[in-house]
């Protein structure tokens, strides 16, 4: 009879121990594919979303953009028309009378 802790005993259940480490690097690499496949799935709506946002964002500066320039050559010609017409206000009156 072989004593307790022999070399055979000691082998067997270095062994079991090697294949139960295998066996969790084998779940945990699972589990990294399903979180990696997660993350890809997730980083790519969130591009897509951000994608959607971006272009709504540069109609909108766009749109203001126009707006501004609308109002800005309004308002210039405004003041152009009233400067004329306070430099030429002698002129306009002897029209007029």
């Amino acid at each position: 009879m072989t004593p307790p802790n022999s070399l055979p005993e000691r082998t067997s259940v270095l062994e079991t121990k090697v294949e139960n480490i295998e066996n969790k690097l084998d779940e945990l690499q699972e589990d990294l594919k399903e979180m990696h496949t997660g993350l890809k799935d997730q980083l790519k709506g969130m591009q897509a979303a951000s994608t959607i946002q971006h272009a709504e964002l540069a109609s909108k500066i766009k749109d203001l953009e126009t707006i501004k320039n609308k109002w800005t050559w309004t308002i210039m010609g405004a003041v152009a028309a009233s400067g004329w017409i306070v430099a030429n206000i002698d002129t306009i009156s002897k029209i007029l009378k």
